[in-house]
């Protein structure tokens, strides 16, 4: 009975630790971020910039496009359009060319 007992255990232990390391993955992987170029009008004015979105809109061009010009619209912000979007580890290259909007909507 006891042999069956840490048998039943072991079993359940590798488990939980497949199911951590599943969780884990997902929370790594949900970080999603894009590259966009917006306009202010009178005067007029242009930038680049980096925003992070939401995982839906990541899967979807056209959710990552409305998310990011809803955000920048409340600021004055026109969208012009996404450029790309990416995972975390694009964030560290395009860092110096947005600049002062490097994640500020």
């Amino acid at each position: 009975m006891l042999i069956t007992t840490v048998g039943t255990m072991k079993h359940a232990l590798k488990t939980c630790a497949v199911c951590l390391c599943l969780s884990a993955a997902s929370a790594a992987h949900a970080a999603c971020y894009a590259d966009y170029k917006a306009k202010l009008d009178q005067p007029l004015r242009l930038h680049y910039g980096v925003i992070e979105l939401s995982d839906a809109a990541c899967r979807d061009r056209s959710r990552a496009r409305d998310e990011a010009a809803a955000r920048l619209a409340s600021a004055g912000w026109t969208l012009l359009n996404i450029v790309s979007t990416f995972a975390a580890d694009g964030l560290e290259r395009r860092k110096a060319d947005a600049g002062q909007y490097y994640l500020r909507f």
